[in-house]
């Protein structure tokens, strides 16, 4: 494969409908319909997030701890923190949250060398970044599609959840000592992929998103009966939201990341959706970008593989927009 290469962007005079000060104050109003007339959002308010760690890793680089947090009185949110060993006394570093897929455990990527994950987590802490990698609650099949199912009586759906839970852990990592709470980044692989679009979007506090084996034509990708690997013809009935495929799909989520970066990471050979459908939806987010001169903040990386984080141009598009490692 070709390296992993910088565009360069024009840097010509911005049309003046594109100010980027005009959308991100009306992006604000859509930002706001998106969580809550789509995903769903709680109003209770959150608890203190009463850390409760443990240290379960104890590497050449770095320690790693297993993370509690209180969100609400029957929510938690946990995960796995990577701390590097060389931190020098005040110093505040970049934080990537790492999130796994469907079913999957955050320890996933610390260690086993798992092909979807090629242990990403550990390899970015070996580079001088705090790491963390949350457990999001689609796990133990079919029984977290029953919480989903559950919510949207009463106007939810599982990243209601979900979100509340990014939202105590954003607070909670943006309270260390040792962490730059504005260089808070996400980076997420499949059902992580669908959450590096959806919280991002939503919580301005990750600084960048990277969505990896996700990306596409959402609607086409629920709707579809044709094609073989839609949600018609799968068992992820959980999948459709009211009256998102007339409002938002990938492209309109990367819009509300807008101006923060934004990239994907796109195997061949991906089952997810097919590449015409990758490439034909990131167009309108490269298109956006570039219009308003920030071309630069956005990319995408196709390489010959699977469903996985391939971590090349990923670790470059963080190394370049953290400014870590200096």
């Amino acid at each position: 494969m070709p390296e992993f290469a910088e565009r360069k962007w024009s840097t010509r005079p911005v049309h003046p409908y594109y100010q980027r000060e005009r959308f991100t104050v009306k992006a604000g109003e859509y930002r706001k319909y998106f969580r809550e007339e789509i995903l769903g959002s709680f109003d209770d308010p959150m608890l203190p997030p009463n850390a409760q760690t443990r240290k379960i890793y104890n590497k050449e680089k770095w320690t790693g701890y297993e993370v509690v947090l209180d969100v609400y009185p029957d929510l938690i949110a946990s995960g796995i923190l990577l701390v590097p060993k060389n931190l020098k006394p005040g110093e505040k570093r970049p934080v990537v949250v790492c999130q796994h897929g469907r079913s999957d455990t955050p320890n996933k990527l610390v260690e086993g060398n798992n092909t979807a994950y090629n242990n990403v987590a550990a390899k970015l802490a070996d580079r001088g970044f705090v790491v963390y990698a949350p457990q999001n609650p689609y796990r133990f099949e079919d029984r977290y599609r029953w919480l989903s199912r559950k919510g949207n009586t009463i106007k939810k759906t599982l990243f209601s959840f979900i979100v509340s839970q990014h939202e105590q852990t954003i607070k909670w990592l943006g309270s260390l000592p040792f962490v730059d709470k504005k260089r808070i980044a996400f980076y997420g692989l499949s059902y992580g992929g669908e959450t590096a679009m959806r919280v991002p979007a939503v919580l301005e506090g990750y600084c960048l998103s990277i969505c990896s084996g996700d990306f596409g034509d959402w609607t086409r990708k629920v709707v579809d009966v044709n094609w073989t690997g839609s949600f018609m013809n799968s068992l992820e009935w959980e999948m459709p939201y009211f009256n998102m495929g007339n409002t938002f799909s990938y492209a309109e989520m990367a819009y509300l990341i807008f101006p923060r970066p934004f990239m994907v990471e796109r195997g061949h050979h991906d089952l997810v959706q097919p590449d015409e459908w990758v490439s034909y939806e990131f167009g309108k987010v490269r298109n956006f970008y570039d219009r308003f001169n920030l071309g630069d903040k956005t990319e995408i990386e196709f390489f010959n593989g699977g469903h996985s984080m391939r971590s090349e141009g990923t670790f470059k598009f963080l190394q370049k927009h953290l400014s870590w490692p200096k």
